[in-house]
C-alpha cells in the first residue's frame, strides 16, 4: 500500500488545510516577489503542511521546483547547489516569468560553524538570489538572527481538530474505508495538530481493521510525549532502573539536554552515598556523549542514556516522596550570561580562520590563545597594532584578545594606529599587506633605507612590513642584508615577535 501522506499531498494551495492566513500570505509573497525579491522562511511544528504548501505554491505559480535538505551530510555542497539554482537567470522555459522555486527544507539544521557551510553563507546566498527561495524550518529561533532578518517570515500553526477531521474523512471515502465519525475525531485529538501524523495513524489502523471504530483507535493510539518535569519525578523518586530507561523513550529531549536536567536536579532529592553513585553514573554518561561528539557515532547515545537513567534510578537507597521544585539546568543560565563573550570570540576566530586558511575550531582552540599570549595587556605594542590590523579588530575585540580594558587610552590608541596601518596597505602585488616586501627591483638595501628615511621614492613609501624598524635595519651588518629577501633583517626583529609569521 502506498504512503497516504504522499498520495494525498495537496497539489494546490487551496487544498492546504488549517492555515488559511499563512497560505494566503505565502501566495502573496510569490506573486509580489519581483517587487521585494526576498526569500521567505516558512516555520512551525512538524507535520502541519509547510513543505506541502511550498510544493503546492510551485504548482500554482507554474514554477519548476528544486528541493534540497539542510540535514544532508555535506552542507557545504547543499549551499553550493542552492547558490547555483538561486543565481540562475530566468529562461523562457523556466516557468512563469522564467522563474524557478528553490525549497530548502529543514533550514534550521544548518551548523553555525563555517566549517560546514553555516548560516552565514546561506544568508549571503538568499540576499544575492535572483530566484525565489523558500526556507522551511521547524524551530524558527534555531536559525541565525542575520538569516531571519534577511527573509520574510510566515508562521504555520498547528492544525486544529476541526480541520483534520474533514481530511481524514475524505481519505477514508477515497480509499473505501468504512469508519465511525468518533474514531476520526479521536485520531485528530491524539495527534495534537500534526496532520501528517493523523494521516499516518489513520492508515496504520485502516490496514488492520475491516471498519474503523473508536476501539481500534484507542488500541493503536500513539505514545504521548512525556514532560521533562514529570520524567524527573519518575526517575528520581519512583521508577526502578528498567522503568526509568523505558520512560526516557517518551521524553522529548536529546541525551545531552537530558543529562543537564538530571545533573542539576538529582541533588535536590539524593544525598550521601546515593548521590555519589548517581554522579558516577552521570560521569559515565558524559564520557559516552564525548565519544559521540568526537566520532559522530550516534549509536553511543544508548549507552549514555542507560547510565543517566537506569544508573541514576539504581543509585536510590530509600523511597522519595513529597513535591520537589525542579528547575532548568544552570548550564543554560551560564550560556546566556556568556553569550556576548562567546559571540565575540567566535567572530574573531572566523576572521582568523578565513585569513589563515584553517578551520574555525583550530583558530579558536590553538591560534587565538597564542595571539592572546603574545599580545597580553598590549605589552608589545607594535605587535599588538599589527595583530589588530591583520584581523581588523575593534576596541571590544582587541580587549578580548589582550585582556585590556576596551575603554582605556592604550587600547583606543592601538585601534587608531591599526586603522591607519590598514589605510597604508595599498601595494597591489603583495599577497598579504603584512609580509616583508620582496625587493625584486634590484635596488640595494642602502638605497631602500635612505629612501625610507627620506620618505622619497614610491617603492619604499607605500609598503608596510613586519620587519624591524629602519634604525635597526641601518645598524645591521651590511653583509647580512645583501639578500633581496632581507631574511637576516627579519631575524633581528624584536624577539617577542618570533613566530608571528606562522599566523600571518
Amino acid at each position: 500500500m502506498s504512503d497516504w501522506t504522499e498520495t494525498y499531498r495537496p497539489t494546490t494551495l487551496s487544498e492546504v488545510r488549517g492555515n488559511d492566513k499563512a497560505r494566503d500570505k505565502l501566495e502573496e509573497w510569490a506573486r509580489t516577489w519581483e517587487d521585494h525579491r526576498k526569500a521567505v522562511i516558512v516555520h512551525g511544528s512538524p507535520g502541519i503542511g509547510k513543505t506541502s504548501a511550498a510544493h503546492a505554491l510551485a504548482n500554482d505559480m507554474g514554477w519548476p521546483m528544486m528541493e534540497l535538505n539542510a540535514s544532508d551530510d555535506r552542507q557545504a555542497d547543499v549551499i553550493k547547489r542552492v547558490a547555483g539554482e538561486a543565481a540562475k537567470s530566468g529562461t523562457l522555459t523556466g516557468g512563469e516569468a522564467g522563474r524557478r522555486l528553490v525549497v530548502l527544507d529543514e533550514a534550521d539544521n544548518f551548523h553555525g560553524s563555517a566549517d560546514y557551510g553555516g548560516s552565514r553563507q546561506v544568508t549571503r546566498v538568499v540576499k544575492a538570489a535572483s530566484q525565489p527561495i523558500v526556507l522551511v524550518a521547524n524551530e524558527f529561533y534555531d536559525m541565525s538572527q542575520s538569516l531571519r532578518n534577511a527573509c520574510e517570515t510566515i508562521e504555520f500553526r498547528d492544525v486544529s481538530k476541526r480541520s483534520i477531521v474533514p481530511v481524514l474523512r475524505d481519505i477514508c471515502r477515497r480509499e473505501g474505508v468504512e469508519f465511525e465519525e468518533e474514531a476520526l475525531k479521536r485520531i485528530a485529538e491524539n495527534t495534537n495538530g500534526d496532520l501528517r501524523s493523523a494521516v499516518n495513524d489513520l492508515q496504520a489502523v485502516a490496514e488492520t481493521a475491516q471498519r474503523l471504530t473508536v476501539e481500534d483507535v484507542v488500541t493503536g493510539q500513539r505514545d504521548r510525549t512525556a514532560g521533562i518535569f514529570d520524567y524527573l519525578d519518575t526517575l528520581i523518586k519512583e521508577a526502578d532502573a528498567e522503568g526509568a530507561l523505558r520512560a526516557a523513550y517518551d521524553v522529548d529531549e536529546n541525551p545531552d539536554e537530558l543529562l543537564n536536567w538530571i545533573e542539576d536536579n538529582v541533588p535536590k532529592d539524593y544525598q550521601g552515598a546515593e548521590l555519589a553513585d548517581a554522579y558516577d553514573s552521570l560521569s559515565n554518561a558524559d564520557r559516552w556523549l564525548g565519544r559521540v561528539r568526537s566520532t559522530q557515532n550516534y549509536s553511543y547515545w544508548r549507552y549514555a542514556t542507560d547510565n543517566m537513567t537506569a544508573g541514576v534510578a539504581a543509585a536510590r537507597r530509600e523511597p522519595k516522596g513529597g513535591w520537589t521544585r525542579y528547575g532548568p539546568p544552570s548550564y543554560w543560565r551560564k550560556l546566556g550570561s556568556t553569550k556576548g563573550t562567546r559571540q565575540t570570540r567566535d567572530s574573531i576566530a572566523e576572521r582568523i580562520a578565513e585569513r589563515e586558511g584553517t578551520s574555525v575550531a583550530t583558530a579558536r582552540r590553538e591560534i587565538l590563545p597564542f595571539l592572546s599570549a603574545m599580545t597580553h595587556h598590549c605589552t608589545n605594542r607594535d605587535l599588538t597594532v599589527r595583530t589588530a590590523a591583520a584581523y581588523e579588530l575593534n576596541a571590544k575585540e582587541l580587549s578580548f584578545v589582550t585582556g585590556s580594558g576596551k575603554d582605556t587610552n592604550k587600547v583606543q590608541s592601538i585601534v587608531e594606529d591599526a586603522e591607519e596601518l590598514l589605510e597604508e596597505q595599498t601595494v597591489e602585488h603583495s599577497g598579504s599587506a603584512f609580509f616583508q616586501r620582496d625587493d625584486s627591483s634590484g635596488a640595494d638595501t642602502d638605497a631602500d633605507s635612505s629612501g625610507a628615511d627620506a620618505g622619497g621614492d614610491d617603492d619604499a613609501g607605500g609598503q608596510v612590513t613586519l620587519a624591524a624598524s629602519t634604525d635597526e635595519a641601518a645598524s645591521s651588518d651590511p653583509d647580512d642584508v645583501s639578500d633581496g629577501n632581507d631574511s637576516s633583517q627579519d631575524a633581528e626583529a624584536d624577539e617577542n615577535q618570533s613566530g608571528l609569521n606562522d599566523f600571518f
